[in-house]
């Protein structure tokens, strides 16, 4: 299992008891209802366009069409392309599972400027 970062403090009792929460949701009608309490319309707005950027990214699409499409930052876009090529996993592991049969893989590739490439080299191959 990966360590998650240090910034935040899985141990607290708030948080664990978030954790807990989710995991015992059992089907989408159940989590609409929780994330609607949980978060504004918002947050929930924005944590969409995120996981869509992700998928996006994962797709070698442009930063710019991103933009359009999710309204989201070119530095909030920059940040889900780290952690989307980051060591912990986790946007790799929710679109590989939302898209089993086309799992986003990390590959070495070209060394790239363009926006749209996850840089240092890599890019996300289908």
């Amino acid at each position: 299992m990966k360590k998650v970062t240090k910034e935040i403090n899985w141990n607290t009792k708030e948080n664990k008891q978030l954790i807990e929460a989710v995991l015992t949701l059992k089907n989408a009608d159940e989590t609409k209802r929780f994330l609607r309490d949980l978060l504004t319309e918002k947050e929930i707005k924005e944590f969409a366009n995120r996981l869509e950027a992700a998928s996006l990214l994962s797709k070698d699409v442009q930063y710019n069409t991103i933009i359009e499409d999710t309204g989201l930052s070119s530095t909030t876009i920059a940040r889900i392309s780290k952690w989307l090529r980051g060591s912990l996993g986790g946007y790799r592991l929710i679109l590989a599972r939302l898209s089993p049969t086309s799992t986003p893989r990390l590959a070495l590739g070209t060394s790239h400027h363009h926006s749209s490439k996850l840089g240092k080299g890599l890019y996300l191959s289908t």
